[in-house]
C-alpha cells in the first residue's frame, strides 16, 4: 500500500471528512490520495492560514478534530498563526505538512538549506504544539499518527503536526506489519495518567457554598474543551449558582437560561463584573484568568470572595490570581463528581441573589438604551441581529471591537455556537474558519460577524464559500479604521491614531463580494436594519452585508488599566458605585 493512502484512509476513520488545504509539490501524493478516498474530500483554499483557521472551525463543532494540510517552506509556514491559535484555545488539530525528500534534507549539516522550499518547520512550531514530528522511517507512520490523534485529544487538547518527505510519502508499506502507538510503553504511561477528582476536595467545595450568599460560577474555554457542556448544565441547575462566562465560555449556556450573567473582564457587560466583584464565594472551571478578565490588578479580582479553582493542567493553578483552593483535575469529572455529591443535600437559596443581578442587567446594559433610528449603536444592531437569527446556527467572530459588540449583546439561543478566537486572536479568524464549521454542520446557518479590517486579512476565502456553496451570511461592521486600537491610541496616545485613521483604507467591500459572485448589500440605519437583516438571512447559500458605523464608534463598557473589574468606563459616580457594591471599594491606585 502506499503510504499517502495510508495517511488518508487513516484521518477517514478519525471521523474527519473535510481535510483543508492548499496545493504545492511537497504534498501532492497525500491530495492524490483523496481522490479515491468516498468519505473524504479536499477543500481547496486560497492561503494556508485559511486552511489552519478552517480546521480549527471543524474541530469546534465536531468535537473531535480537524486536520489541515500545507506543502513545505511557505505553505508550512502559512499555518504557523492557525497553529498557534488552536493551541491557545485548547483544539485538537493534525496538521500535516510536505517536506523535501529526506535525502535532500540537511538535518545536522551546517548549512541553510539543501532541497528547494527546505524548511525545519518542526523546529519551529513545537512550542506551539503538543508534539510536532517529521517521520524519516515509512515503518512508523502508524504510530506516528496514532500518536498524534491521542496526543491531540488527550487531557487538554491542542495541535499536533507531523511532517512527511516526499519520499517517504510514496513509499510502499505493509499495514499489517506496521507498529501501534496502542502497544507500545509510552501510551501505557499516557493510559495510566487520570486527574480524578479527591473527594475532600469535593467537599471542601461543598462546605463552601453551603455557607455562601453570593457564589459565582465562571466558566472558561475548559468547559468546551473538556466536552463538559452537559455536566456544567446540570450542575447549575440543580444548584442554581449564577454563571458569568470568559470569551471562550461564553457559549455553554443561551442567553435565556436563568443562570446566565453574561460577559465578564476588560469588555465585560458591567453587571456581570459587577456579580463577579461582589461574590462571596468564585468557582473557576477551566480559565486560565488572564490579565483580559482580571484587569491589570489580578490582586483585586474577586477580592471579597473564597476562590476555587478548577483545572486540568497544574501550571495554570495559583500562575495569576491566588486561590483559596486549587484542585487539579478534568472540569468535566469534577462537575459528574460535585453534582452527584449534591444530590439529597439541601444548598442555599440563591435566588435573591439571582435577581440582584438582573436588576443590575437591566440598570447597566452594554451600548446606548436609547435607539436612534438615523445612526447605527453597534450593540443595538448586535441584539437585533441576534433576535432574527434561529436555534442551531452558528455565529463566528472575527478579531476587534466587533467581536466585543457581538460578545456582550448577542442573544444565544439553545443549540447556537459562538466561536470566538481568544488567546491568539488573529484578525481573519472568522471567515476560515466559518468555511470549516459550515462542514462540519452542513445543514446549518453560518453567521460570520467581521469587522473592515480584520475581514481583509482573508477576504480571498470569499471565493472557498461560493465556490462550495455554503450558507455563510457575512456582516462586517465597517468603521473605516481598525477601532480596536485606535480607541485604544485615543485612551493614551493622545488621538494620535497612526496606521488605525492614518494610512488605513478599506474598499467598496460589498462590490468586492459581488467580484466573489456573493450578492451583498449595505445597511446604513437602524431603520432599514431589520429589512436587510432579513433579506440576508432567508437568501439562498451565502450573502454580504456591511453595516455602516459612526468612525468613532468605541466600545463600551471598557475596563481601563489600574481600575478594578468593578470599575468599568465610562465610569459611575463613586456614589453610584458604592450603592451597588455589596464589598469595599477600592481607590484607583489602591493596591495597584
Amino acid at each position: 500500500m502506499k503510504l499517502s493512502d495510508y495517511v488518508i484512509n487513516f484521518i477517514s476513520k478519525q471521523g474527519v471528512h473535510h481535510i483543508f488545504e492548499m496545493t504545492g509539490g511537497a504534498i501532492v501524493h497525500l491530495l492524490d490520495s483523496t481522490i479515491e478516498q468516498q468519505d473524504i474530500s479536499c477543500v481547496s483554499v486560497h492561503h494556508e492560514q485559511a486552511a489552519a483557521f478552517a480546521a480549527e472551525g471543524y474541530s469546534r463543532i465536531n468535537g473531535k478534530l480537524g486536520v489541515a494540510m500545507g506543502t513545505s517552506g511557505p505553505g508550512a509556514l502559512n499555518l504557523i498563526t492557525g497553529i498557534g491559535s488552536c493551541y491557545f484555545d485548547s483544539i485538537p488539530c493534525l496538521f500535516i505538512t510536505g517536506q523535501v525528500n529526506t535525502y535532500e534534507y540537511k538535518f545536522d549539516k551546517p548549512v541553510r538549506q539543501i532541497g528547494f522550499q527546505e524548511t525545519d518547520i518542526v523546529s519551529i512550531v513545537t512550542p506551539i504544539t503538543k508534539t510536532a514530528v517529521m517521520i524519516t522511517d515509512a515503518g512508523q507512520i502508524r504510530y506516528q499518527l496514532e500518536r498524534a490523534v491521542f496526543i491531540a485529544q488527550h487531557g487538554r487538547p491542542g495541535p499536533v503536526l507531523l511532517d512527511i518527505p516526499m519520499n517517504i510519502q510514496r513509499a510502499q508499506i505493509e499495514p499489517d506489519l506496521l507498529e501501534s502507538f496502542f502497544d507500545s510503553e509510552e501510551y501505557r504511561g499516557y493510559s495510566n495518567f487520570n486527574i480524578d477528582c479527591q473527594i475532600e476536595e469535593i467537599e471542601e467545595v461543598i462546605t463552601l457554598l453551603e455557607k455562601a450568599e453570593r457564589p459565582i460560577v465562571l466558566v472558561g474555554g475548559g468547559v468546551r474543551a473538556a466536552d463538559a457542556v452537559k455536566e456544567l448544565r446540570d450542575f447549575i441547575e440543580l444548584t442554581g449558582i449564577p454563571v458569568v462566562s470568559s470569551l471562550m465560555g461564553l457559549d455553554v449556556l443561551p442567553a435565556g437560561h436563568s443562570s446566565n450573567m453574561g460577559l465578564i473582564g476588560s469588555y465585560g457587560n458591567r453587571y456581570s463584573n459587577l456579580a463577579l466583584a461582589n461574590c462571596d464565594v468564585l468557582l473557576v472551571l477551566g480559565s486560565r484568568l488572564d490579565t483580559r478578565q482580571t484587569g491589570t490588578r489580578p490582586q483585586t479580582f474577586a477580592r471579597g470572595a473564597k476562590k476555587i479553582h478548577v483545572d486540568i493542567e497544574a501550571v495554570e493553578l495559583n500562575a495569576k490570581v491566588q486561590v483559596d483552593l486549587a484542585i487539579h483535575a478534568d472540569v468535566k469529572q469534577f462537575l459528574f463528581d460535585i453534582t452527584k455529591a449534591l444530590f439529597g443535600r439541601k444548598l442555599p437559596d440563591y435566588e435573591p441573589w439571582a435577581a440582584m443581578i438582573r436588576d443590575h442587567k437591566v440598570k447597566y446594559p452594554s451600548g446606548d438604551s436609547i435607539v436612534n433610528h438615523n445612526v447605527i449603536d453597534p450593540n443595538q444592531f448586535i441584539e437585533l441581529l441576534s433576535s432574527r437569527c434561529a436555534e442551531g446556527d452558528v455565529i463566528v467572530l472575527d478579531v476587534g471591537q466587533h467581536q466585543m459588540w457581538a460578545s456582550q449583546s448577542f442573544q444565544l439561543l439553545e443549540d447556537q455556537r459562538l466561536l470566538n478566537a481568544g488567546g491568539m486572536g488573529a484578525m481573519g479568524f472568522a471567515l476560515p474558519a466559518a468555511i470549516g464549521a459550515a462542514m462540519a454542520a452542513p445543514n446549518a446557518r453560518i453567521i460570520v460577524i467581521a469587522g473592515d479590517g480584520g475581514i481583509q486579512l482573508n477576504i480571498q476565502e470569499l471565493h472557498t464559500i461560493e465556490q462550495n456553496h455554503l450558507n455563510i451570511k457575512v456582516f462586517v461592521m465597517n468603521n473605516r479604521n481598525l477601532g480596536m486600537v485606535r480607541q485604544f491610541q485615543d485612551m493614551y496616545f493622545d488621538g494620535r491614531q497612526q496606521s488605525t485613521v492614518e494610512g488605513y483604507g478599506c474598499p467598496d467591500l460589498v462590490k468586492v463580494a459581488e467580484a466573489y459572485g456573493i450578492p451583498g448589500t449595505r445597511i446604513a440605519n437602524m431603520s432599514e436594519a431589520t429589512e436587510k437583516i432579513d433579506l440576508a438571512l432567508r437568501s439562498k447559500g451565502s450573502y454580504f452585508v456591511e453595516v455602516m458605523l459612526a468612525i468613532n464608534t468605541n466600545v463600551n463598557p471598557k475596563l481601563v488599566v489600574n481600575r478594578p473589574i468593578e470599575d468599568m468606563s465610562p465610569l459611575l459616580t463613586r456614589e453610584q458605585l458604592r450603592k451597588v457594591m455589596l464589598i469595599d471599594m477600592l481607590d484607583e491606585l489602591e493596591g495597584g
